[in-house]
């Protein structure tokens, strides 16, 4: 029993024409349906509703993020840990957002809403049951398969990694810390890959990015072709992280929201220690291959 996966995450768009456009035409998501102000779409191999939502506000940033769980009891018990805790949690009921079942929401220590869920409308990923073909023959633009993490910032980041742990069992598989041995940046997963989500420093309630998976290394040098032709801003890559050891593009969407395709790393069991960078490696720690900071990188995020 426990967190599932990440299940989607609500971004905010101040022009949503256009973002769904680029959502759908150059990063290749799947539009699966619009509800007055919101956009719903996915990774072309999810079978859920939808993976990211668009919703039109003055302001880009994150509105929400959910995470679906594995058995219905599950609300009730993390109901009960969140408030706990001190949260003021908020039962939704289902259909409060489309395709989505029963929900609980609360707002986490780090000022993220936070939405936990276990059904969702199921609509496939358009290939069939019986004796598929690998793909489908109408994928758009870079195509990822799937949502795989978020990044968010925190001002007190051993709190919030605290909470994710503690609260919603989430385990550690990297951090950055201080001289003095505080923690900078923490890696948390439920999935056994290297990372579901992550807290650095920084404001509370701040999103850093969301980041899609690719396959292999060749769809990933193919992503950044296809957003230079398209005239998208690449913020760095193609690159390669040394946590995580995942290749990456960083580049932004039409409003300012940053996006990450991501490929690589490693299989995390249970028993997993988790592994330490020291703030002097930082550059080396977040770009491998460069060993120091894109500026940009730390500095800029909703």
């Amino acid at each position: 029993m426990g967190i599932l996966r990440l299940g989607h995450v609500e971004v905010r768009c101040p022009d949503l024409e256009l973002c769904a456009a680029y959502y759908t035409e150059v990063l290749g998501l799947r539009e699966v349906e619009r509800d007055g102000d919101q956009v719903y779409l996915k990774g072309w191999d999810e079978h859920d509703h939808h993976s990211v939502m668009l919703t039109y506000a003055p302001r880009y940033g994150m509105e929400h993020v959910g995470w679906k769980v594995e058995e219905l009891a599950d609300l009730e018990r993390f109901e009960t840990a969140a408030e706990r805790w001190g949260c003021i949690v908020e039962r939704l009921p289902a259909g409060w957002e489309r395709g989505q079942g029963e929900a609980i929401r609360f707002e986490t220590p780090s000022g993220h809403v936070m939405e936990l869920y276990r059904s969702m409308d199921k609509v496939g990923n358009g290939l069939p049951k019986f004796n598929p073909p690998p793909a489908p023959a109408d994928l758009v633009g870079i195509a990822p398969p799937r949502i795989d993490h978020c990044l968010l910032t925190a001002e007190e980041v051993p709190e919030a990694a605290r909470f994710m742990q503690e609260v919603l069992g989430f385990r550690v598989t990297e951090q950055v810390i201080s001289g003095e041995g505080r923690q900078l940046a923490v890696f948390l997963e439920r999935t056994r890959r290297p990372h579901d989500v992550a807290f650095i420093t920084g404001a509370n309630g701040g999103f850093h990015h969301m980041a899609f998976w690719l396959d292999n290394f060749s769809d990933l040098a193919r992503a950044a072709d296809i957003l230079r032709i398209n005239g998208v801003q690449i913020d760095i890559g193609p690159t390669r992280h040394g946590i995580t050891r995942g290749h990456t593009v960083y580049f932004f969407d039409p409003v300012g929201n940053r996006n990450e395709v991501f490929t690589g790393g490693y299989y995390v069991d249970s028993d997993w220690e988790p592994i330490t960078w020291t703030e002097d490696q930082l550059g080396r720690a977040i770009f491998y291959y460069e060993g120091k900071l894109n500026e940009s990188f730390l500095t800029v995020h909703s």
